[in-house]
């Protein structure tokens, strides 16, 4: 099965099981404590959103302005996006995988892994033809 249906799959059943957990959850602790875990939750994604995404930001003028190519950087970026998306949705396991997406511990494991995965650096020598520079001379 490839990645698109994947995607596709647990985007129709991230919004089935996100009411399944609020109505189990809302069910032991109660309504207005499920609101307010939700708010809180909500709030503390939104300052972790500014805090990680203004130090990417500084971080990558950093790397441009030294002339290096902002890789992590912008896997960062891309992954404190989707993190901050993730809060949006009302729920709370799309706030737990928002919120692992912006602490800088778990994020710097998923641009680790994603980098590994999808450029396969660090995975040994590089797939694919190599070349191999030299001289030769034709000989009739």
């Amino acid at each position: 099965m490839n990645v698109a249906r994947w995607l596709l799959l647990a985007l129709l059943s991230l919004p089935l099981l996100e009411i399944y957990l609020l109505i189990k959850i809302g069910a032991v602790i109660g309504f207005l404590p499920t609101l307010l875990l939700l708010l809180g939750a909500a709030s503390l994604g939104t300052y972790l959103l500014n805090t990680q995404g203004w130090s990417t930001w500084v971080r990558l003028q950093q790397s441009l302005a030294g002339g290096e190519l902002p890789t992590t950087e912008l896997i960062d970026g891309a992954i404190i996006l989707a993190g901050g998306v993730l809060l949006l949705l009302p729920g709370f396991l799309s706030d737990v995988l928002g919120l692992l997406c912006l602490f800088p511990r778990t994020r710097r494991v998923i641009v680790a892994y994603v980098i590994r995965k999808r450029f396969g650096f660090g995975s040994g020598p590089p797939p694919g033809p190599r070349t191999i520079e030299g001289e030769y001379r034709r000989e009739d």
